[in-house]
């Protein structure tokens, strides 16, 4: 028994260390901030580069969980990463806007890819009733690379570590280095996988999966975590430069604090959904994002938008994970197709961006908070159609 534990562990090592390098595509938000201050971009133009992020979502999420049935799920993975790798070299070459634009396209397909296998990868490592709180703890290792970014792009820009002549852009060798260890842990581990009942779907088929009610519901709600987290992200800094007319380097901190209370969630997540109903904990996380979301269209003191976007943080930080188990369980003999359907749902961090960029181009940053807040809303809905 303790043998069997030991090789559990050693395979959720690599695994783990996945999700650290999923967390990459987080960098985007402060990305997008720099390369708008350096390339003189509006809000609607550097949203494009998140927006572009996500959009691969729609395209490669669906074909990965066919892909998956072919090849497996741990060469999926592998794939993902070498993409990943792929995206992270680019910069190093520059940050003109048309390199910038290739770099965070293959970020979203390495992220559609890894997303889309590595969740399901980790339920061949640990046993159904375990695995919402072992997702949440991936989300916490995820939100690691998410809240280091910010600070690793601040210290590069201001000289605080050396940075090669590349000031924020260091954030990206960094982060490719890391990429690589994880292909070789990953490659060098043997992960059983079962395989698939019955003939591989279509891709007509797992779309027709859209017609189940709960899978279209949770469908939805992923599209709004992340329009909330992606859109929180890139927003959090600049209320902080319109209302309070603080530089971008001052304001960046502001994406880290999400992002530090996001980790502290996803971490407690982890504890307390062994403990309480998923229902109950998702209702509680969707107060604390209502409650912040109401503060940001008032508060103009920095403290008090400090506390809201910790708030969001930590409402956001399991939301994912509780929609994603839900959404496998609801249908356990389609984990590679549900998989692919949900991680389509990240498409939801194309739609938002977009669409807060032109409410804050209209009427300020309070236009992108109420984008947020009819997605905070929906996830409400979702709460009461959860079974009990």
């Amino acid at each position: 028994m303790e043998n069997t534990k030991n090789a559990s562990l050693m395979k959720l090592i690599p695994v783990m260390l996945c999700f650290f390098a999923m967390g990459f595509v987080d960098l985007v938000g402060i990305a997008s901030n720099y390369v708008k201050a350096d390339l003189g971009l509006s809000d609607a133009q550097a949203n494009i580069f998140p927006s572009l992020v996500f959009f691969w979502f729609l395209i490669f999420s669906v074909p990965t969980g066919m892909l998956m049935n072919r090849i497996g799920r741990k060469k999926t993975v592998l794939l993902s990463l070498i993409v990943t790798f792929a995206s992270l070299l680019l910069p190093i070459f520059g940050d003109s806007y048309t390199l910038m634009l290739l770099s965070f396209s293959l970020l979203g397909i390495g992220n559609a890819l890894m997303q889309t296998s590595l969740n399901p990868l980790l339920s061949n490592i640990v046993s159904g009733e375990k695995l919402a709180s072992s997702l949440t703890f991936g989300q916490f290792v995820k939100a690691i690379a998410s809240f280091l970014a910010p600070y690793i792009a601040m210290w590069g820009a201001t000289q605080v570590i050396p940075s090669f002549d590349m000031g924020w852009r260091v954030l990206f060798p960094i982060y490719m280095v890391i990429s690589v260890v994880a292909i070789l842990l990953l490659n060098a581990t043997s992960i059983s996988e079962e395989k698939e009942e019955g003939k591989p779907s279509t891709f007509t088929q797992c779309l027709a999966l859209l017609g189940k009610p709960f899978i279209l519901l949770s469908f939805i709600g992923i599209m709004c975590h992340v329009g909330i987290d992606v859109g929180t992200n890139t927003t959090a800094p600049k209320i902080l430069m319109e209302r309070l007319g603080m530089t971008l380097d001052d304001a960046a901190f502001a994406t880290s604090l999400y992002f530090i209370f996001r980790t502290a969630g996803c971490l407690l997540g982890s504890f307390i959904l062994q403990k309480i109903a998923s229902r109950t904990f998702l209702g509680i996380s969707v107060l604390c994002m209502l409650a912040a979301m109401a503060g940001l269209f008032f508060f103009q003191d920095k403290t008090m938008i400090y506390v809201c976007i910790a708030l969001i943080g930590f409402g956001n930080s399991n939301i994912f994970p509780v929609i994603f188990s839900q959404a496998l369980l609801t249908m356990p003999q389609k984990k590679n197709e549900v998989s692919g359907l949900m991680i389509m749902g990240l498409f939801g961090g194309t739609v938002f961006p977009i669409a807060m960029g032109l409410a804050s181009d209209a009427m300020g940053q309070s236009g992108a908070v109420a984008v947020m807040t009819v997605g905070v809303l929906y996830l409400f809905f979702y709460m009461i159609k959860m079974k009990r």
